[in-house]
């Protein structure tokens, strides 16, 4: 009996080491995520659609947005600046990542002045060896009172 624990606890442990090992880290996600932001700043729509899922959901205060909608989106922005910070990630799945952040924006869309701090997720699942995002969402954080 003692044997078979044994056996049981170090499958155990082997299935679990190989299923994290599968999981890219943070800072590799995080990454992925300003690879796609300096992709959608600099308007390359090419290595845009290597990090984004041809069939993406975007959800923003202005509305739901395709792949289609964003590649619109991408030529009215004209974004100066963008920075990452508080990058979280989960999963309880191998090939779906769940991802939050903050990100300060400098920039105008379609000339309005669209500057701030936005809230952000986007959700990251793997396709074949490449991770891609299939959706994301940001809201600018209220004003302080």
């Amino acid at each position: 009996m003692k044997k078979q624990t044994a056996y049981l606890v170090t499958a155990l442990l082997a299935t679990i080491a190989v299923a994290n090992a599968a999981m890219p880290d943070k800072a590799a996600m995080e990454a992925k995520e300003k690879a796609a932001w300096q992709a959608f700043k600099d308007k390359n729509e090419a290595d845009f659609k290597k990090l984004v899922d041809k069939d993406v959901r975007c959800v923003y205060d202005s509305g739901v947005a395709n792949m289609a909608k964003e590649l619109d989106a991408m030529h009215k922005w004209d974004m100066k600046s963008f920075a990452i910070s508080d990058y979280d990630i989960f999963s309880d799945e191998k090939d779906v990542i769940v991802a939050t952040y903050t990100v300060k924006v400098e920039g105008t869309f379609d000339g309005k002045d669209m500057s701030g701090t936005y809230n952000a997720g986007t959700v990251w699942k793997k396709e074949g060896n490449n991770w891609l995002a299939i959706f994301h969402t940001n809201i600018k954080q209220a004003s302080p009172q």
